[in-house]
């Protein structure tokens, strides 16, 4: 099978991270078993109740190797474009495969069992490793269990296993990428006719925390210690989010909710921040809850990995990228890159696709990957 052939058979499925990935994990886990992969599987149920799947594959014997990392659920696909075709109908056209996820990524990991079809176990002098996991696109929740609790990835660890994230980036070798952290500071009220007193208006405990929110963002705006000139932007890109989420406006608000997103970056400690928000919250009376707090990806641009990893590319510079990959819960791995198929401006957008050359190039890259790190 083609890339082309996997990625038509899994976009199929739609995976968005409300839903199970069940279904989709069964299916990847078929296809490795069918390539020679021995296979371990990890599954919870998320906050919601609802199953989730990752599944752990490995070909080869003696030590050290090569992993793929890629997920299997996908956002959302509410203001899909097409009407000739759903985003899980996909479709080729123009030299392009549409559909949510080709991109981001089932593509990719299209590409890597591709990859793997073109070689044989038994040229194999040292292990390959496919993963795939669950609810990457809302807190790296699957790749969170494969890092506590998955025996194979353990071995990874153990023996230096070189791990290729595969997400988006052109083919580019990305060293570095920021981490996410989320808080949620909400405010208590009573609703009531606002022409009453009755009610207590919750957005008024809210206002002083926004203030010290506004401070910090400007703070880490301008403060050297919260920026890092080899991203783009430099900055942490502290993001305020806020809704009372009331529904007429005569209704004093019962609520008040505030949301923070933001990515440190290497060598940065995001409890400074995250602590500071939290007194705030406790000075003003405010629920406080930590969403998300994922580690940002770094590598020596200059390790030999690096540096061999840009020979087989075809490049002559690493770079980084703003957005988290599943490298924010895997860091157990030193030797880690982010590199795969396709463009990170398409993923998640209302007409999502990846090229066909780009799914060509993937594959003919992730068997040179293979076949230098595992022949």
């Amino acid at each position: 099978m083609t890339a082309l052939d996997y990625a038509r058979e899994l976009v199929a499925f739609d995976s968005i991270s409300l839903k199970s990935n069940v279904a989709v994990t069964d299916c990847v886990q078929q296809m490795l078993t069918k390539l020679g992969f021995e296979t371990e599987r990890l599954e919870y149920n998320d906050k919601a109740g609802v199953r989730k799947a990752s599944v752990v594959g490995k070909r080869g014997h003696g030590t050290g190797g090569m992993a793929y990392f890629g997920h299997t659920d996908v956002v959302p696909a509410d203001d899909w474009k097409f009407t000739e075709h759903g985003p899980f109908q996909p479709t080729v056209k123009d030299g392009r495969l549409f559909g949510r996820g080709s991109c981001d990524m089932k593509g990719s990991v299209a590409c890597a069992l591709a990859a793997a079809a073109r070689t044989s176990k038994e040229s194999l002098s040292q292990p390959l490793y496919i993963v795939c996991t669950a609810d990457e696109e809302v807190g790296y929740w699957g790749a969170k269990q494969v890092a506590e609790e998955s025996r194979l990835f353990a071995e990874m660890v153990e023996h230096g296993t070189r791990g290729v994230i595969g997400e988006p980036t052109k083919l580019n070798v990305v060293y570095a990428h920021k981490g996410v952290c989320g808080l949620i500071a909400t405010s208590r009220g009573r609703a009531a006719h606002s022409s009453t007193r009755e009610g207590t208006n919750a957005n008024l405990a809210m206002i002083p925390y926004l203030v010290e929110m506004k401070a910090i963002r400007e703070e880490t705006e301008s403060d050297p210690a919260w920026q890092h000139t080899e991203f783009d932007p430099p900055t942490v890109c502290w993001n305020i989010g806020i809704n009372d989420h009331t529904r007429a406006v005569n209704i004093t608000p019962p609520q008040s909710i505030c949301t923070v997103y933001f990515r440190p970056m290497p060598g940065q400690d995001p409890t400074v921040l995250i602590e500071r928000a939290r007194r705030a919250a406790t000075a003003n009376g405010l629920e406080f809850e930590v969403k998300i707090n994922a580690r940002a990806l770094y590598i020596d641009p200059q390790s030999p990995f690096v540096r061999e990893a840009l020979e087989l590319a075809g490049r002559e510079q690493p770079t980084t990228v703003a957005f988290g990959t599943d490298g924010a819960m895997l860091g157990a791995l030193k030797r880690m890159i982010v590199c795969g198929p396709g463009d990170i401006a398409q993923a998640h957008t209302h007409d999502e696709f990846i090229t066909l050359a780009a799914l060509d190039e993937g594959t003919d890259l992730f068997e040179r990957m293979i076949r230098r790190w595992c022949d």
